[in-house]
């Protein structure tokens, strides 16, 4: 069984996760307050998904702290005055540039969560430093991130921040979940959220159905539902991700290894090493141009998508099993397609 957190921990780390949340939110207003834009209590708390009240009290915070913002009625919205900067970090242009970097890969289509770096960056924007604006603005304007392949999260963004919060929170899960590996029915599991992971374009929950001794892996897309409970949830404190995928290709891991040997041919033996496979890879290279590539798996039903994409090209070595996985699935693709009349798709 795994250990349990202490309850003392627990609370402490409830306290540190509440505060920076009340933190956050009152950034959030100063920044909001330092665009040109017109806010007030209304806009602010439905922006920030607060009450008016909550909204007013941050306010106070924000005065406390020597603030110099102001109503105006002219304009029915706060302003700061003149001459007030948002205080930053002293970044280095290399620095500045990870983050542009990063506020774009963060809003590829289908990542999911909705707070991405794009607030961090504004707010770095209306820093008082000379230049940051504008190598801000230009590093995104020329760079770009395009079909990253990501699985659609658009529709489950509020499950992962669901899961999210109950890995800080320490709370269970109770979730709807349908899965094709069981004839699509649908399932209820009250979860113990271990980990919350982005692997092989998607989302994946790592999590122990409390009716369960060993943790499993949840694709978050085939959730139906997701919910905190009021629940404590019990998280070893041992867990290592990377001991738990062990070699699997991607996220799911089969209990047999296998040491696979894959040769490719000359035309495409420069293509195929530019990219690290997996962790295990190794290469060998051939006189003739062919190269050899070589990996120690724990299952087969993952690597064997990645093998027929390089059909025509590369050539099983070992082991058999995985060699005849290929030859039963390009057969079965030969009978689905040869002589198919495609009038009726035209």
């Amino acid at each position: 069984m795994p250990k349990k957190i202490h309850i003392h921990r627990r609370a402490e780390e409830d306290q540190r996760a509440k505060q920076a949340v009340r933190m956050a939110n009152i950034l959030g207003i100063l920044e909001r307050l330092l665009q040109r834009s017109k806010w007030n209590v209304r806009s602010l708390a439905a922006d920030l998904e607060l009450s008016e009240r909550t909204v007013h009290r941050y306010l106070e915070v924000l005065q406390l702290v020597g603030v110099p913002y102001y109503y105006d009625k002219n304009e029915r919205c706060y302003r700061v005055r003149p001459g007030y900067t948002f205080p930053i970090a002293n970044l280095t242009p290399d620095e500045l540039l990870g983050q542009a970097t990063a506020t774009l890969v963060s809003e590829a289509v289908g990542l999911g969560p909705e707070h991405t770096a794009r607030a961090t960056t504004r707010k770095l924007s209306a820093g008082p430093r000379e230049g940051v604006r504008d190598l801000l603005a230009d590093a995104e304007a020329l760079t770009a991130v395009l079909d990253l392949k990501l699985a659609d999260h658009a529709k489950h963004r509020d499950a992962i921040k669901i899961a999210q919060w109950a890995l800080v929170e320490g709370k269970q899960l109770l979730g709807s979940y349908r899965s094709p590996h069981a004839g699509g029915q649908t399932r209820q599991f009250t979860l113990h959220p271990y980990r919350l992971c982005l692997s092989n374009r998607a989302w994946y929950l790592i999590a122990r159905p409390v009716d369960k001794p060993e943790p499993r892996t949840f694709r978050v897309a085939r959730f139906e539902s997701l919910k905190l409970i009021d629940q404590a949830a019990e998280i070893p404190e041992d867990f290592n991700l990377e001991a738990y995928f062990g070699n699997a290709w991607n996220v799911f891991r089969d209990p047999r290894t296998y040491d696979v040997r894959i040769e490719f041919t000359e035309d495409v033996a420069d293509q195929v090493t530019e990219t690290i496979w997996h962790r295990t890879q190794t290469v060998e290279r051939h006189a003739d141009g062919r190269v050899t590539l070589g990996f120690r798996v724990d299952g087969l039903q993952e690597i064997i998508r990645w093998v027929l994409g390089w059909t025509g090209r590369c050539r099983v070595i070992a082991p058999e099993e995985l060699r005849m996985l290929v030859v039963e699935q390009l057969q079965a693709g030969l009978e689905m397609n040869a002589g198919v009349d495609p009038e009726p798709y035209q």
